[in-house]
């Protein structure tokens, strides 16, 4: 129905002009005629101009920068992918090595603390040593201290005795006695 409409409408504004001149068809004074003789001298100019090629070779060329540009797009675009690819897989990577790192400076420092005790306990081993050595030589240097005292006590006590009991004359023979032992001694 609607075909038979669209028909009937273009052959009534079609045959209007066609019928609204007089006279002859194939006459200059027919516009029709002239009409038609100027449009096909157009399409001959045209075609000898080869326009229509020239326009088919624009239309070509178009088309075909328009599959170069989606070409490259692709390949930039598959290139955008493969560098994507490339970066998370780096990434993933630096990821790994970043753990591997962490757990190394984990394990070390577990190692420096452990290594850290057993220095502090040596140390405090040596101190107590040498602590321990201090007051033993201390000791050591206070009996020497009350043997010497007790032994000069003793010489004093023991001279106070022989002096008390000792006359003069045996002092003199004991003096004489002691001076012949140094120079006996010293030659």
């Amino acid at each position: 129905m609607r075909f038979s409409a669209t028909l009937g409408f273009l052959t009534a504004f079609a045959a209007g002009p066609a019928f609204a001149s007089s006279g002859p068809f194939f006459s200059l004074d027919n516009t029709n005629f002239v009409v038609t003789i100027a449009f096909v001298l157009f399409v001959l100019v045209l075609f000898y101009f080869k326009v229509p090629g020239m326009v088919t070779g624009m239309l070509d060329n178009r088309a075909e920068n328009i599959r170069k540009e989606l070409d490259e797009a692709k390949s930039l675009r598959e290139e955008a992918q493969a560098i994507l690819a490339s970066y998370e897989r780096k990434q993933r990577e630096i990821g790994e090595h970043a753990e591997h790192i962490v757990a190394g400076a984990r394990i070390e420092a577990d190692n420096a603390a452990k290594q850290a005790k057993l220095d502090l306990a040596a140390s405090i081993e040596r101190r107590l040593a040498a602590a321990a050595d201090q007051i033993a030589s201390a000791e050591a240097a206070a009996i020497k201290e009350v043997r010497d005292t007790a032994v000069s006590v003793a010489v004093a006590a023991a001279a106070e005795v022989i002096a008390g009991s000792m006359s003069a004359k045996d002092g003199g023979t004991l003096i004489d006695n002691a001076i012949e032992d140094v120079a006996k001694k010293l030659h």
